[in-house]
């Protein structure tokens, strides 16, 4: 079966709204909170999202995994934050025509910084694993 944007937005998925046009370009990439009060991430994977070798790109997998990074995060955010380290590890690969999951916890949070490590997966196979920082900014 396959899922479908608006199957996705039927489930109570969501974007950020418009704030991210690049991300709203290569995605439309989702979030929503979960029943165990964790927020999960999605995107449905398109023949637009694959490389030469006919696998999901790798800069669309770690430009959704920073997405994701900001959805773990949500609940600790209070205002505007800027990604200043990230890590990831290509698992296996990923396909066309699938629900693209991501999903994960933050590690630590300071005062200024949330450490945050995640995956992001299809189905029971994990495709990429990620780690980063993210740095909030405080207004001014």
């Amino acid at each position: 079966m396959t899922v479908t944007n608006e199957d996705l937005l039927r489930e109570g998925y969501q974007t950020w709204g418009n704030v991210d046009a690049f991300e709203d370009m290569i995605g439309p990439f989702y979030y929503k909170k979960l029943e165990d009060g964790q927020y999960g991430s999605a995107f449905v994977s398109e023949s637009r999202h694959l490389n030469g070798g006919g696998n999901l790109h790798g800069g669309l997998l770690m430009s959704f995994a920073d997405f994701a990074m900001f959805v773990i995060a949500k609940d600790h955010l209070d205002g505007n934050a800027v990604t200043v380290g990230f890590n990831s590890e290509f698992v296996s690969a990923g396909e066309a025509g699938a629900l693209i999951e991501a999903c994960g916890e933050v590690t630590k949070a300071t005062g200024s910084l949330l450490f945050v490590r995640g995956k992001i997966f299809c189905a029971d196979s994990t495709i990429l694993t990620f780690s980063g920082i993210l740095k909030k900014i405080r207004r001014r």
